[in-house]
């Protein structure tokens, strides 16, 4: 694979007031939340600058997400922007590497995303995102 630009970071944190009150206690901004359907979880995206990197809140409203490192939360995930995921999956499938999904599934802010497993990105849940707007 050749470079790639990091997206985000990926925090998750429950419940949305705990969110917030990270915000206002780091001085972020929401850019947009919206809802994920795949990962039943709200996606908080903050406000950034062109040379900066945004964090995404992830808050879980039900499934896995919200047992993550013991209910607690906690930084889950980077992501980087690759111009096409569905190669990205390709690749490292050829590579004898494993992904989260069969396919890429919508993201927030529109996206499209997948993830290659941790066990394959040395303990780390690595994302890869496609811009499509």
């Amino acid at each position: 694979m050749e470079h790639m630009k990091l997206h985000h970071v990926g925090i998750v944190m429950s419940p949305m007031d705990r969110a917030e009150r990270f915000m206002k206690k780091f001085g972020l901004e929401t850019d947009y939340m919206e809802y994920v359907e795949a990962y039943k979880a709200n996606c908080l995206f903050t406000k950034h600058n062109p040379d900066e990197t945004p964090i995404e809140l992830v808050i879980p409203l039900e499934g896995v997400l919200t047992m993550y490192n013991n209910g607690r939360g906690g930084i889950h995930h980077i992501a980087f922007e690759v111009d096409d995921v569905e190669a990205a999956r390709k690749w490292y499938e050829a590579e004898g590497l494993e992904m989260l999904e069969k396919s890429a599934v919508p993201g927030a802010g529109g996206i499209i995303v997948n993830f290659l497993r941790p066990r394959f990105g040395e303990g780390i849940l690595v994302e890869f995102v496609e811009k499509i707007k």
